[in-house]
């Protein structure tokens, strides 16, 4: 943790927001990261009580730099290089409610494959049903 400058994407790799480099340099060229208000290349340095806005899956979250690594470290050592704000918190406690009360994808189908059984009647059906020689 000095006080030099650190590349964002290191940084983001550090402090266990990505699981990779990579995926981190990547988020950062698509342009899902921004360092004090603007969008950030992965390349861009960040020095300690600059605000990175991110995006992890459907949740945005704001974080203050407090500390910088260069390394990947333990998660305990990897939580104190930020802070997390309490609107990004509140933000993502409650889309995380929001997705446990969402209702399960699969509760909306009532049955599931139509048994042989089922075909069967289905295409009796077909066959007795209107057509054009009834009239």
């Amino acid at each position: 943790m000095s006080d030099a400058r650190v590349r964002l994407d290191k940084w983001l790799w550090a402090a266990r927001f990505y699981k990779t480099r990579a995926m981190a340099a990547d988020e950062a060229g698509r342009g899902r990261i921004s360092v004090n208000g603007q969008v950030a290349k992965a390349s861009r340095e960040i020095k300690p009580a600059d605000v990175v806005l991110l995006r992890q899956g459907p949740v945005q979250r704001t974080v203050v730099v407090r500390g910088l690594s260069p390394v990947r470290g333990p998660a305990t050592v990897a939580q104190a290089l930020y802070e997390e704000t309490a609107e990004s918190l509140a933000a993502r406690q409650l889309a995380a409610e929001a997705r446990r009360l969402a209702a399960e994808p699969a509760g909306t189908i009532e049955q599931g494959r139509p048994t042989k059984r089922d075909r069967r009647k289905l295409a009796d059906w077909q066959r007795w049903s209107a057509s054009a020689d009834d009239a």
